[in-house]
Order: C-alpha cells, then structure tokens, then sequence
C-alpha cells in the first residue's frame, strides 16, 4: 500500500508531520481528518529500495530504548517529549525509524501499546501486553522498569547460552579447517616426492595421499555439499514435527540437555514472574511465555500448563505431568500459588537458575575444550606420522 508524506494541525495549532498508509491521496486525506488533523501539505513518500535481514535491531537496542524511556519517564517528562529524545539518542538508525513512527502513532491518537503492536518484529507480545497492562493501571514508568530489567536480564542469559554453545563450535570448525589445508596444500608437496622414490607407501601414508586427492579434485562437490546440508536443516526445522524432534533430542543430549533446560526454566521463571507482576492474567501470560521459551518441547509444555490452568487445575499438576520442570521448581510454585506471591517466588526461581546455568556452561566447556583438543592432536599427530613413515622405512632400507 502506497505511503504518503503529510504535514498537519490539530484544532489546537499543534503543528505535526509523519507518515500515513493509504490507497490513493483521497483516503490519506481523509483518514488524517478522521484524526481531527487539517492538512498543510500531502504527497507521496518516494519509494525505498532496502535490502534487510530480519528487522535489524537487536535484543540491546530495545533494551536500551525501554531502559532509557523508563528513567525519562520516571522523571515525570510527557510521552511524546521522551520519544522525541528517544529517536535522537538511538545510534541504530532501524531503531531511530522505529521510535519516528511510534511518536507519529501516538500523536495521531493512539495508545502507546497499540503502537507498539504495530512493530512485532521489533516489541514482541510480552512486551506489548506488559506496556497495555501499565497504561491501563496508569503505572506505565513501573512498567518500562520492570521490562528493562527483564529484558537485560534475559539478554545476559541468552549471550551466556550463545557462548558455551558457540565456542566448542568454532574450535571444531577451526581443527577441521586446520585438517583440510594440510591435506589440501601439505601433503601434496610430501605426495610429490613419495613419486619420484616410487615403491609401495605404508598404508596410512596411502590412505591420506588419496584423501587428499579426493578433496582436492572434488573441492567444488564438497563446498555444495556443506551449503546443502546447512540448507536442508533449515528447511527441516521449518517443519513443527521435525522442530519438534530435534528439540526434543537435544533436552536429551548429555550436558547440552541439561544446559537448554535450565536455561528454559530461567526464562519461563523470568518471564512469567515479570508478566505476573504487571498485572497480566496466568492464563495470558502462559500462552505468551510458551512463545519466548527458545524450545519447542518446552513450549508444547507450557501450553498444556495453560490448558489445565484454564480447565480449573492448580498450576503445580500440569507442570508435574510436564516432566520437565525440576522438583524444586514445582514446590517453589506451588508455594508462591498457595501465599498468592507466585510472580515474587518465580522470579526467586529465575534468580537461582541464572547461577545454575552459568554452573552448566562451565561443566559444558570443561567437558568439551579437552575433547575437541584430543580429537584435533589425534588427527593432525595422524597426518604426521602419516607422512614421514616413508622416510623411516628409506632410513632403514639405507642402514640395511
């Protein structure tokens, strides 16, 4: 739908400028009288060409906005006045575009949760649904607080996961490529001399003359190889079933599983506690904490934790018949259920796992640097001897 450029005022002589979304200049016009607004000037945005990957603004910069909107906030400065200064201060121009609109929104009539709604890639449900429940209990800068608070903590724990995940990765990734330039470009240069000495070579020395040959003249099969494999795993985790069980294998995996359950249990204890204490409904705020579990299986969980909820269980019976959640944690909330404090006990929860995921990353790591470390010496010690069990053998023929 075409987007059209205005400047106008309210019926005060506030003078505003922004964006609208319309079919023709017509309906801009009259959408923007609907809104009690006398149009100055109209006109068609040119159009963009952009090229994005996702939205472009990352867990940080809306950490950063809601943190910096809530002390604003706090101070007691009016909405627009904060969102004004928001956009200046925000280094991410996808960011600063977003508050743009956000203020636009607002000054045209809408509530600042509705607003929001309009950015899903960027404010996610609990983000929205926390902000409607501040506006509506007129308690929006305790809100913001809380949401700042969330997501840094949230930030902290996905950055914490991301890199016991990713450096065994990488290291694995680096001895592989360490293995396959020796192949590709060392053992050549011994391969050439082992031809001109001619006589049978010792079989390991064979066996890795012919792996190189292989990765050397099939070089292009194999990079298509590795792209094709990272491309059918994305296709097949597009699939719910095959998603399914995949997450359902990695809670299984030893170290790992007890990593992304833990993590999982953190950010459901986080996140349920922080909508709780806003004021949001169990129900509502287990089917939005489903979506931010990061686990399938996890999620599946506590959507049927939502069902009982909602057919007139306690909270503490679905989450056993889940078999997920450690034992501690369902007294906890049974406990926090039965005193009426389960927001204050869940995030207790949150807080105690936090330590307990930064205990399952270091056991993780520990297990993983060693092995990667034998598995790397193992094949590269291989190559090496390898290449000179030739030269011991000409040695011996010589002193024969």
């Amino acid at each position: 739908m075409p987007v059209f450029l205005y400047k106008a005022q309210n019926t005060q002589g506030n003078q505003f400028s922004g964006e609208i979304e319309a079919k023709d200049k017509n309906e801009a016009e009259s959408l923007l009288r609907r809104k009690h607004l006398v149009v100055e000037s109209l006109k068609r945005k040119p159009i963009e060409i952009r090229i994005n990957i996702g939205s472009g603004i990352k867990t940080k910069d809306v950490s950063r906005f809601t943190r910096m909107f809530s002390s604003m906030t706090s101070a007691g400065l009016p909405m627009l006045q904060c969102l004004t200064i928001l956009e200046e201060q925000m280094e991410n121009l996808a960011m600063r575009e977003v508050v743009h609109k956000l203020t636009m929104s607002i000054s045209g009539g809408s509530s600042l949760a509705d607003a929001l709604t309009q950015h899903p890639k960027v404010f996610d449900k609990l983000y929205c649904n926390m902000v409607a429940a501040g506006e509506a209990g007129g308690i929006l800068d305790g809100i913001l607080s809380r949401l700042a608070d969330y997501l840094e903590s949230n930030e902290r724990l996905v950055r914490k996961v991301k890199k016991a995940l990713t450096y065994p990765v990488m290291v694995a990734v680096v001895a592989v490529l360490v293995v396959v330039l020796m192949l590709s470009f060392v053992v050549p240069t011994f391969a050439a001399s082992f031809m001109e000495l001619g006589g049978e070579l010792p079989w390991p020395t064979q066996f890795v003359m012919d792996l190189s040959d292989m990765i050397r003249d099939y070089a292009a099969f194999w990079i298509l190889s590795v792209v094709a494999i990272i491309v059918a795993f994305k296709v097949v985790m597009k699939v719910p079933k095959l998603h399914f069980a995949f997450d359902k294998f990695l809670l299984k995996v030893p170290k790992v599983g007890d990593l992304q359950i833990k993590s999982a249990v953190a950010r459901f204890s986080r996140t349920l506690g922080t909508l709780l204490n806003a004021g949001v409904s169990v129900t509502e705020a287990l089917q939005v904490t489903a979506k931010t579990s990061g686990n399938s299986v996890v999620e599946a969980s506590i959507m049927k934790i939502a069902v009982g909820l909602a057919g007139g269980k306690s909270i503490v019976d679905p989450m056993k018949d889940a078999k997920i959640f450690p034992a501690m944690v369902i007294q906890m909330v049974g406990v926090g259920e039965k005193t009426g404090q389960l927001g204050a006990m869940l995030l207790k929860v949150a807080d105690f796992y936090d330590e307990e995921v930064d205990a399952a990353i270091d056991a993780l790591t520990s297990m993983m640097e060693p092995l990667i470390m034998v598995v790397l010496g193992g094949a590269v010690g291989f190559l090496m001897i390898a290449m000179y069990m030739p030269m011991f053998s000409m040695s011996d023929a010589i002193k024969g």
